[in-house]
Order: C-alpha cells, then structure tokens, then sequence
C-alpha cells in the first residue's frame, strides 16, 4: 500500500478549514469532505486546482457577507 504525506498548501487548506469552521460555528467534518486531493509529482498529496478555486470563492463569499453585514449593522436607523 503506498504511503502518501500533506504537501504544505493541503496543510494551509486544512488550518484554513479548522479557522472558518470555528468562526462559523459549523463542523469542519463538512469542509474536509469537500477536499479533492490528487497525488503531485513529490509524491504528496495535492489540492485539485478546481478545489483551490472553489475554496477561495467560498472564502471571498463569506467575507463579502461579513462586509455587507457589517454595512447593515453602522447604517442609522
């Protein structure tokens, strides 16, 4: 059975997964399923370019929330 490691970018997704979903309130069970890993050319396991993508939409999405709520909340009454 062949052995495979994180590469570095799968570890930052990860620690990026385990930030949102504290900030969030959700299970990070959910995020980590969402990952698609390939085997890159060093032998470890790789994000997918379209899961990078998707990730860092999702990611803009939320901080576009975030700006619009906090829009909502400093407009008086």
């Amino acid at each position: 059975m062949k052995e495979f490691n994180f590469s570095d970018d799968v570890i930052v997704y990860i620690c990026k997964a385990l930030q949102i979903a504290m900030i969030t309130g959700t299970d990070i069970v959910d995020n980590l399923r969402m990952m698609k890993l390939v085997e890159g050319e060093s032998g470890t396991l790789e994000a997918t370019e379209e899961f990078k993508a998707q990730f860092e939409s999702n990611i803009e999405k939320m901080m576009e929330e975030i700006e619009k709520s906090n829009n909502l909340d400093e407009t008086p009454a």
